[in-house]
């Protein structure tokens, strides 16, 4: 990307220094091509190899109320070491600070000019010498949270008086690294080389080359040359070319570590996979083998005296159950609709397995973790929410909440703290894994799930493409279904009700009225951000529970953002005030208040206050779990009458409104709409104040975009494998 300015002098200059640009990286080392994994190795078939064992602001989300459902972090991981050539970043949890650190790092801030809340962030981020660190290398503060060039450029004038200039090398190679994770916050997990150079030179770095040029040296930026395909392809390709044009991606080291561990991690889950065969005539299956055996051996001795007296062989795991095609057969024409049908005969032949659908399609991947369990094999499926294992629960036959119900959330499952265990590999205890609200995983959460995963294990990857990707970077999910690498079962069971006619034509394109008798759903105009807001509250308050029976505590107000005159900061002012007035006497917040606590991103719960008291805040969650959020940690809490969509994802509410200011006008995309519409049961209120930009958004802005390699990397390298 490059910057034209219609003409002016010096932009041709410009172009081909980029050009030449690209010239220089190639030629630095040896470049890594679109996808490299290392080599799938399969085992002879005779032999039973253990699986090799591999994890923006307030409007991303986190954890469980209890410390065991927190995503874990790498330890939650399989126990048997990787590469660090394929381990994705995680961040390790930072080692309790050092007072003598702290004090160093707080007085060499103050010299600067900066903050001194950031001595506790620049000692985690840097270690026990980030003073002398700093002191290097003032530049360094840009990889602190919150800190822009500005800043540190400031910070480094301070430190370094007249020293401090633009072209300093220190400076450029912090910026390269801070373009690019400014763009993981976005959610690209890698960025075009052009766009990387048209910011340094933005940033009036003078030469953008030497720069990533550095990075790329030290290793922690790599390049990878990705084939252009299709329609971008056909954009840039001229007729004389013959080779495909090519595009120059800059990934920060451990996000590309953990796009290629994710891709090797797919590939050599498909092609470790083995399927079952039927048994000959007269010979038992596995599910009733063990029975044969005890019938044969009548009645001279027990089960049990059998194990007291073979020791050695009961230390022999079992052979793992693998049902035959006349078995899946039978469960898949038992199932109870088509799409069920569909997922089932599609999971008995492979190994990885995509399926779509909406809300009232979940009851099909029930279906399949019955079905499977039925037929002997270790079957789980994993939520995003505990809302969402509730709900979920429910559908699996036979199943509600509890120790015996085969669902947990995907945080519980990898922690531990709910599911089958580990084997003693380290790998999930389990031969079905069925994962739902799959498009919220980002990158190196899905590369953690493919590792807690046995060679050959069946996975399910199961969602609503229609709605917002993962808080963090990437678009797994997308990518694995544009990359058509395994089966996809696309779900014909519709969402019924007028909101689900709604949020299906906003899928497709099209934002039309519905029907709406009972005032399923009611939209709403307003001649500016300040009426929407006042709208909105109405409906909380007054509207919605008197008309409809729906309890404001059960009715949630989503909005783009968090700032301006209608972001969840003015909205959740407004239904405070109106709902549960008071001084906010703990940190701003009162007995009675709805907050969501969000420890980490990606994940929001919404909690009441109970009390608060020098310990900390009391909170009641939506789950009835009670818990204590310290004074040092009441920073990740807000008020939680009015979230984000982004912290509303997989979970959903009685009663929703929608709030619309102007300003939301050009962040707007189809992919938001459809998430935010789809978060009301029974009830859903639109107030907008965006005219006719809802519409158009709706038929032109399909979603943001991001750059990503998965898709490349899986296209080229899985040819074979389906």
């Amino acid at each position: 990307m490059t910057e034209t300015g219609g003409g002016a002098p010096g932009d041709a200059e410009k172009a081909a220094k980029f050009a030449q640009l690209a010239e220089q990286i190639r030629g630095m080392a040896p470049f890594k091509s679109p996808g490299t994994p290392p080599p799938v190795e399969l085992a002879e078939p005779e032999a039973a190899e253990a699986p090799e064992a591999d994890g923006t602001d307030g409007t991303r989300e986190a954890v469980d109320p209890q410390a065991s459902a927190q995503v874990p972090t790498q330890a939650a991981t399989p126990t048997s070491p990787r590469s660090a050539a394929s381990a994705p970043a995680r961040a390790a949890s930072p080692a309790p600070a050092d007072a003598d650190a702290l004090r160093a790092v707080a007085e060499v801030l103050a010299a600067g000019g900066a903050p001194a809340d950031l001595a506790a962030p620049a000692v985690a981020a840097l270690g026990g010498d980030a003073a002398d660190r700093l002191r290097e290398d003032p530049w360094a503060v840009l990889g602190l949270p919150g800190v822009r060039p500005e800043h540190a450029d400031g910070f480094a004038r301070g430190l370094l008086g007249a020293e401090a200039r633009p072209e300093d090398p220190r400076r450029a190679h912090a910026l390269v690294l801070w373009l690019l994770a400014q763009a993981s916050l976005r959610g690209d997990s890698a960025l075009e080389l052009n766009e990387v150079a048209a910011g340094l030179d933005r940033l009036r770095v003078p030469d953008p080359a030497a720069a990533i040029g550095a990075a790329v040296e030290d290793g922690q930026v790599l390049p990878f040359q990705e084939a252009l395909t299709g329609a971008d392809g056909r954009g840039v390709q001229s007729e004389d070319e013959e080779e495909p044009p090519t595009r120059t991606l800059l990934a920060l080291e451990g996000l590309a570590m953990a796009e290629d561990s994710l891709a090797e991690k797919l590939l050599q889950l498909m092609a470790t996979f083995v399927p079952g065969e039927d048994p000959a005539p007269g010979e038992a299956g596995p599910a009733d083998a063990d029975a044969t055996d005890d019938a044969a051996d009548g009645d001279a001795e027990s089960s049990a005296e059998r194990d007291a007296e073979e020791p050695e062989s009961a230390a022999i795991p079992a052979a793992p159950v693998a049902p035959g095609p006349a078995a899946w057969e039978a469960a898949a024409e038992a199932a109870a609709s088509s799409s069920s049908t569909a997922l089932i005969r599609a999971v008995a032949d492979s190994a990885l397995v995509l399926h779509t659908g909406g809300e009232a399609a979940r009851a099909e991947p029930a279906a399949l973790v019955t079905a499977a369990r039925g037929l002997g094999l270790r079957a789980w499926a994993a939520t995003w929410t505990d809302q969402g294992r509730d709900s979920f629960a429910a559908l699996v036959e036979g199943g509600t909440a509890g120790a015996d119900t085969p669902v947990a959330t995907l945080a519980e499952l990898l922690s531990g703290a709910a599911g089958p265990g580990r084997a003693p590999d380290g790998t999930l205890a389990l031969d079905l894994l069925v994962v739902l609200d799959a498009p919220l995983l980002d990158v190196d959460l899905a590369a953690t799930v493919l590792e807690s995963l046995a060679d050959g294990t069946r996975l399910v990857l199961s969602g609503d493409p229609g709605q917002l990707w993962s808080a963090g970077p990437g678009r797994f999910f997308a990518d694995l279904l544009a990359a058509k690498v395994c089966p996809a079962v696309a779900s014909r069971t519709p969402d019924f009700g007028p909101i689900g006619e709604l949020v299906s034509g906003v899928g497709i394109g099209e934002l039309q009225p519905v029907e709406a008798p009972d005032k399923e759903v009611v939209i709403l105009t307003a001649k500016d951000a300040g009426e929407a807001v006042h709208r909105a509250i109405q409906l909380l308050t007054d509207s919605i529970p008197r008309a409809l029976g729906i309890p404001a505590e059960q009715v949630v107000l989503l909005t783009p953002g968090h700032g301006g005159v209608a972001g969840t900061r003015a909205l959740n002012a407004a239904a405070k005030a109106r709902l549960n007035p008071g001084p906010g006497r703990f940190g701003g917040f009162d007995p009675g208040d709805r907050v969501v606590d969000s420890p980490a991103p990606g994940v929001t719960h919404p909690a009441r206050v109970l009390d608060g008291d020098a310990t900390g805040l009391h909170l009641e969650y939506a789950d009835g779990s009670r818990r204590t959020v310290r004074p040092a940690e009441a920073a990740r809490l807000r008020h939680g009458w009015a979230l984000t969509v982004h912290q509303a994802l997989g979970r959903r509410w009685p009663g929703a409104v929608v709030v619309l200011p102007e300003d939301a006008a050009p962040g707007l995309t189809r992919q938001w709409v459809y998430t935010a519409f789809g978060r009301g049961e029974r009830h859903l209120s639109v107030v907008h104040a965006a005219g006719p930009a809802l519409v158009q958004a709706v038929a032109e802005r399909p979603a943001q975009p991001r750059t990503t390699r998965l898709r490349a990397v899986l296209a080229e390298n899985a040819a074979s494998a389906y």
